[in-house]
Parts: structure tokens; sequence; C-alpha cells
């Protein structure tokens, strides 16, 4: 069928074909599936590469793959069900459901679901999903990540509370009070699952299935702590898991399992279920003419209750921005094997996803793609936003100095000034850093474009940055 975009006229899909086609051969993916869902059933999928090991089977838009942290969306959703159905509130203490939860240094009572939903409970980048990962997955070699968190694990992270009391223990500084920073926190998602449980009555799983799932006849999508029920549910078409090591590709069906972060990671699905449920978020809950979620459950989630920022904000388990006179709404994921964003248009109908089964992948620009397909503009148009202004930060001294994030093996980062210009070392690597205006910095390599850079936003008070938020996490100064 014909697609036109937002402006009425028609899609041309064969060169945004070739558009996603020259993308996934630059970036040697192993296989891709995309889907596009809009209004009056418009419709595009793309498909690319293989899904199995012997590289003979190619995806389609029913293959099941790992949607790994796009599954946050769906937890946050259903708190903002449960809210509407008057069986919890998100401005609701944490304690009330798990009582033994604290974060160190707050009241007890400071930390709220909407807190846990939207990153700013306050916890900092810690280690226990990675240990939960090393720890509980299996088939997995023996890369030096993994000896590393095997050997300093305490427990095999595999309860809540296990999780609670690391929390509670951990010896971190707290970043602010609730509510002040964003710092993106599995273990924030891992604990708003078990506060559904409470709330809910039911498991998380259940209760996903129930409201979300089967009233968008997202029949091959499901919310697996393992890979067996997945398998079940997929007849045969899901994906194996590829990365690339020391160059070469490499395949296994090694899926992660980490069984606290059960709504952090877990979902499994299609891409064409995805656009469904993206579509669903866009329409504000309604799915093919009826009410299917709650329009007041999506306003929490990503509607008129968060303010659209200037570039972006983290709503509750998605992203909200702007672009070219629209609203964007959109969150990737990421596991072993796993590399995947999905997306939508506020408002407007449509939804996004692109699912692919190598890990370490960025899926920006398949979307970017589809995004711009459907605006109508040129399919190579960027939405990064963070870009160099083209002049010098005129504080170096307030961010000058080294900060540590302790999520997974500990990661050190080294802001230094050196003739002039501002030098950025992560783990031993040394970039340059543009400066993007406000306290916002982009380290890129001077022989790629600004395009392959990491955010930076430092965090400043009394004249000196206590703190860097280095893409989404937190990290704080030594």
């Amino acid at each position: 069928m014909n697609v036109f975009n937002t402006a009425g006229s028609p899609i041309n899909t064969g060169a945004l074909d070739a558009y996603l086609d020259r993308w996934a051969r630059r970036n040697n993916l192993a296989g891709v599936s995309a889907y596009m869902l809009g209004p009056d059933g418009q419709r595009h999928s793309w498909n690319y590469g293989f899904r199995d090991a012997q590289e003979s089977i190619a995806p389609d838009s029913d293959t099941m793959f790992g949607i790994a942290s796009m599954s946050k969306s769906m937890t946050a959703l259903c708190a903002c069900i449960l809210h509407c159905e008057g069986k919890l509130s998100i401005h609701d203490p944490v304690v009330k459901y798990l009582p033994d939860f604290s974060v160190a240094g707050q009241p007890r009572e400071a930390v709220t679901i909407r807190h846990l939903a939207m990153h700013t409970a306050g916890i900092p980048p810690m280690e226990p999903l990675e240990w939960s990962i090393a720890m509980n997955s299996e088939d997995r070699s023996e890369s030096a990540w993994l000896l590393s968190m095997r050997r300093t694990a305490p427990n095999r992270m595999e309860t809540i509370e296990q999780l609670i009391s690391y929390i509670a223990s951990c010896g971190y500084h707290t970043l602010g009070a609730p509510g002040e920073v964003m710092s993106y926190s599995n273990e924030s998602y891992a604990i708003l699952s078990y506060v559904i449980d409470k709330a809910a009555g039911m498991p998380l799983e259940q209760y996903m299935h129930e409201r979300i799932f089967t009233p968008l006849g997202m029949t091959r999508t499901i919310l697996d702590n393992g890979i067996e029920a997945s398998r079940a549910l997929s007849g045969g078409n899901i994906t194996s898991l590829f990365e690339i090591i020391d160059g070469k590709r490499v395949c296994d069906d090694a899926w992660s399992i980490l069984p606290p972060f059960r709504g952090c990671a877990m979902v499994k699905s299609t891409a064409r279920d995805m656009a469904v449920y993206y579509r669903m978020i866009s329409n504000f809950g309604m799915h093919d003419g009826v009410q299917a979620i709650p329009r007041e459950a999506v306003e929490l989630l990503c509607g008129k209750y968060h303010a659209l920022h200037e570039l972006n904000a983290m709503c509750m388990g998605i992203n909200k921005r702007p672009f070219s006179g629209h609203v964007i709404c959109e969150h990737s994921g990421g596991l072993h094997g796993v590399s995947t964003k999905g997306g939508l248009l506020l408002g407007q109908g449509w939804g996004f996803a692109v699912l692919c089964n190598q890990g370490e992948e960025d899926m920006d620009e398949l979307m970017w793609g589809m995004y711009n397909a459907v605006l109508g503009l040129p399919l190579e148009t960027s939405h990064r936003w963070f870009n160099p202004i083209g002049v010098p930060f005129s504080a170096p001294e307030m961010i000058t100095g080294t900060y540590v994030g302790h999520e997974g093996v500990p990661s050190v980062l080294t802001i230094e000034e050196k003739d002039g210009r501002l030098l950025r070392t992560r783990d031993g690597a040394t970039t340059e850093f543009a400066y993007c205006g406000g306290a916002r910095f982009l380290s890129y390599n001077p022989e790629k474009d600004y395009d392959q850079g990491v955010r930076h936003e430092f965090l400043i008070r009394d004249g000196k940055a206590w703190g860097v938020r280095c893409g989404t996490r937190v990290f704080e100064r030594l």
C-alpha cells in the first residue's frame, strides 16, 4: 500500500529501504527488523541480514528479538495504569510496598514510585545489573568483563532482597534529593517491578500481558526472565545472538538472565508488535478505534505532565524531545546480542521500531531514516541534540578533574585542559571535547565527525562541577 508522510505526500519507500540497506552494510550488522505503522493502517517493513548461526535464514517482521531497555516504558505504563485504577498512586512512597527499601542519606519515605520511573530516586550508577547478568546467564565466553564481575559479586544478585540490601549499604553517595537529578538507573526499574507485583496482586509478567499485550493484539510479545517461554511463543522464529569480538562476528544463544531486573530489560518481541505499541502511545491509548489503554495513563507516561524541554527530557521510561515542529518520544535498548530502538510521533499516530540481533550497535540512524521519511525530510538528516557551537568554554577550571561511575567495572573519566584545548580521557582512551553551550560537551574523534561523540553535561554547584552526566549516567567527581 502507499505510505504518506505528515504533509500528505507519498513516501519513496524504495529510497528508504536503500538508505537502510546502505547503513546496515556499512556497519556490518547481522540481522535487523524494522517496522513503521501510521494512521489509517499505513505500514512499511524492512528486514535485513540473518537470524541464525549459519547465516542462512532472514528475519521477518514476526521474528522475535530481545528488546532490552525498551521494556522500561512498558513497566512504567503498568504503574500508570494501576494509578488510573486506584490500586496505587505514582506519588506513593516505595516503602509502602517494599518496607525494607531505602536510599542512603535520605528519609525512608522520600523516594516515590514516580522517582523510580523517572530515574530521579538519587540512586547512583552501581554494579548489581551486571553482577546479575554475569552470575546467572549461562554459556557465556569467559571475557575479562565476565571474570571481573564474577570475582567482585558479593552474591548472585538474584533476589530483590539482595538488591535492596546493596542499594542501602553500597557506600556510594546519593545523587541529590529524590527528584533533583536524573541518572539512568536499572536498579530503579528492578524495584519498580516488585512494587507493581504488590499493587496489582499478581506478577508483573501477568499484569503486563493482560493490560498491554492482549488489548493491543501483541501476540508475539512476552516478559520472560529467561528464554524458554519466548522460544515456545516464537514457534521457532526467534533470533540467535551476535557480537563482534576482535573484529570477527561470533554467534551464540546465551540470552541474558538477570532475575531481579525483570521489568528493566527482559521483554522479547517483534518489530511489528513494537510498532503497534508505540503507535498506541502516539494515539494516547487508542488502538484500532478502541481506547485500549486509559488516556490518562499515557499522559502520565510521556504526555502533558512532562515539560517539553529545549533539547531532551526523560519522562517515565521514555525520552521526549522536540524536532522540526513535532514531538518525538523514544528509547533504545542494549544487551548481549541485542541493540534496539523504538519511537513515536506524539499525537500523530506513528509508531516505529528497529530491532537488531548484534550487541553494542547504535540504531539511531536507522530510526532517524524512518522518522525523516515520515516527516518529509532528507533521509540523512541528523537528530543529534548536542552540537558544537564553535566557541571555547569560559570556565574550564570548573569542570577539569576526575569522575567515576560504578556500573559494572568502574569507569574513570578525566577532563583536562592542554594547550588551550579540553581533552576527555575515559578508561585510558583520550578524545577531543567540543563545547555545545550551557555546561554541555561532546567527546569526539577528530578523524571522524561530531556525530561519533558521547554527550556530557556537567552538574555545577558553587563554582565547581560535583558530577557529570555521561550519556545518561551521572559520574561523581573524585
